[in-house]
């Protein structure tokens, strides 16, 4: 893991409540490793999914650089960032996102719709990523037939459908119950120890904790000496 994936240089964000400027990031310098897993913490409000967000390229700092895998994300424009986030990140929500009308199989299918990819190797792709998770005997089912657990499953396995060099987590053990999270996370460590998927978890959970390589804290958008 000597290669850096992610480097943040002096990177700041705000947002406007009406007249109000309100400081969320305060000069954040950052190297994550590729390969590495790694946990922000911090208390609420303290910048940790902005900065998990600018990371993805969902959103665009005020001012600083940010470079993944060599390429500055700042400067692309919506387009360009859209192409970027399809090809190179993979997002696992607290709350699935998954689309109720559609099953398994189909929800994690979405994203390779977006590409030219043929319908015979794209029905390859789900199904080695629906097996990957553990779920192949759940394709044709719908969201609403699923556990908790077994729905966050068919989150990463869409998270996984386009390779991606990065897989950013936000809080993804925060709706399950103990036994799930646990099943969740375990997955997530072979992820990054088999595959060798970098991961960016946001989490309040002590116990998910546990299963990244690094933690980082965040207080008042700044980040705290390690």
């Amino acid at each position: 893991m000597n290669e850096t994936l992610v480097s943040i240089t002096h990177l700041s964000k705000s947002y406007r409540r009406g007249e109000q400027v309100v400081p969320v990031l305060r000069d954040i310098t950052l190297e994550i490793p590729r390969g590495d897993f790694i946990a922000l913490m911090g208390p609420s409000g303290s910048g940790k999914s902005t900065l998990l967000n600018l990371i993805a390229g969902i959103d665009k700092p005020d001012s600083g650089e940010l470079l993944v895998g060599g390429q500055d994300i700042t400067r692309l424009g919506e387009s360009e960032l859209a192409d970027w986030r399809a090809a190179n990140v993979g997002f696992i929500f607290q709350f699935y996102n998954l689309m109720p009308v559609l099953s398994a199989f189909e929800n994690v299918e979405l994203p390779l719709l977006l590409t030219s990819m043929g319908k015979r190797e794209r029905r390859v792709r789900v199904e080695t990523a629906l097996t990957l998770v553990g779920l192949a005997d759940r394709m044709v089912h719908y969201p609403n037939e699923l556990s908790g657990g077994q729905q966050q499953r068919v989150a990463i396995a869409r998270a996984l459908i386009s390779d991606p060099t990065l897989i950013v987590a936000d809080e993804p053990t925060g709706d399950l119950d103990r036994k799930s999270a646990e099943e969740i996370l375990g997955l997530m460590r072979r992820l990054n120890a088999e595959m060798g998927k970098t991961i960016i978890m946001v989490t309040h959970d002590a116990h998910a904790v546990q299963s990244a390589r690094h933690v980082t804290h965040l207080e008042k958008g700044e980040l705290l000496a390690a």
